[in-house]
């Protein structure tokens, strides 16, 4: 019944965050890009509708995991309250960098007025990134992060400061000036994201008592994950913490309750998703910080067509990172964090 009930609440506020997520807190990066990670906070007020219908399109990694699913509900109804079309792809996993690159060669084939790149590499879309700033298109880095100079905007989080958060947690919340022994599972090898989150958790952890004796990087479908925790419990029968994706902490909650091991080993993420949250609530998860996901989308979106309109915004921004644990899960907003109960992905907008 409380997994009902929260489901309902869940879809409730997701639907009311669709009115009324702006004006929004978010931190913009000043300059934009830049390596120092300076940023300092604004408010953003989303338009109410854009003066044509701009034609999008979206390339993301996968929708294998709730957290693109978010993004994907995010992308979708933010284009239809701003009543543009969208083409969303999804290349099916971090493996499939030329099936992402051919996505995206079909959205300028296509002739789209704007790109949003999810990216399964930082500097693996580059040349194709070139064309569409040669032809004057808006170019939108989505969350993980791209390199490359023709970008017009970037919509994420610093993956940095969501590994660091979780590091900090575990250090101050779950050691306490204990020894710890780390399993550490940032994510697939050369995304942006990982790459920072995995420089994030290694900051906070620097000269602390917890030591990182494992780290498994791979893709974050639950298989994949499930079978690089098995592989490091196997090799380290002796961790006191498993960290690392959403997916990594699901599966090992999994993995640890069939080994009976739930009350011996610790899980914390780095970022969040539903699986994160029953885990939080179910005490078998410590906690988790989000970069709300769903808003990061609905800023790409804004953005997007901002540019397009010639009007003003910001070259690089985030929405406030959330840091949730069993102390606030049930009363923080989590409508831009989780997709609603039942959301099925959607991959196209037609007005």
């Amino acid at each position: 019944m409380r997994s009902i009930i929260a489901g309902i609440v869940l879809a409730i506020c997701s639907s009311i965050a669709i009115a009324d997520w702006s004006p929004l807190k978010v931190d913009v990066w000043d300059p934009p890009f830049n390596k120092d990670r300076k940023h300092h906070e604004e408010s953003y007020k989303s338009l109410d509708k854009a003066s044509k219908e701009w034609k999008l399109c979206v390339a993301i990694p996968h929708l294998k995991d709730a957290y693109w699913l978010a993004v994907n509900y995010g992308l979708v109804e933010h284009a239809k309250q701003l009543g543009v079309s969208m083409t969303i792809y999804a290349a099916g996993g971090y493996e499939k960098l030329d099936e992402q690159r051919k996505q995206v060669e079909k959205c300028l084939t296509d002739n789209a007025d704007a790109v949003i790149l999810g990216a399964i590499k930082a500097d693996g879309l580059n040349d194709l990134i070139d064309k569409f700033s040669a032809n004057g298109k808006p170019v939108i880095d989505l969350i993980n992060g791209i390199d490359s100079p023709k970008l017009t905007a970037r919509t994420a989080a610093d993956f940095f400061e969501m590994g660091k958060a979780a590091g900090d947690y575990a250090v101050k919340k779950l050691a306490g000036g204990k020894a710890m022994k780390v399993g550490w599972l940032p994510g697939p090898k050369g995304a942006g994201w990982a790459e920072a989150g995995d420089q994030g958790f290694h900051n906070a952890l620097s000269g602390k008592s917890l030591q990182i004796v494992a780290t498994a990087w791979g893709d974050t479908g639950l298989a994949a994950q499930g079978k690089l925790i098995r592989e490091m419990l196997d090799a380290h029968p002796d961790l006191n913490l498993i960290a690392g994706t959403a997916v990594s902490a699901e599966a090992a909650v999994q993995e640890l309750r069939r080994r009976k091991l739930g009350d011996k080993i610790k899980v914390i993420s780095y970022y969040f998703a539903p699986a994160v949250y029953r885990g939080i609530q179910r005490d078998v998860i410590a906690a988790a910080p989000s970069d709300v996901p769903g808003l990061q989308a609905r800023l790409a979106v804004d953005v997007a067509v901002r540019a397009l309109e010639k009007k003003p915004h910001p070259k690089h921004l985030s929405a406030a990172i959330q840091l949730i644990d069993a102390s606030n899960v049930g009363k923080i907003d989590l409508s831009g964090s989780l997709a609603p109960e039942g959301f099925r992905a959607i991959f196209s907008v037609n007005r």
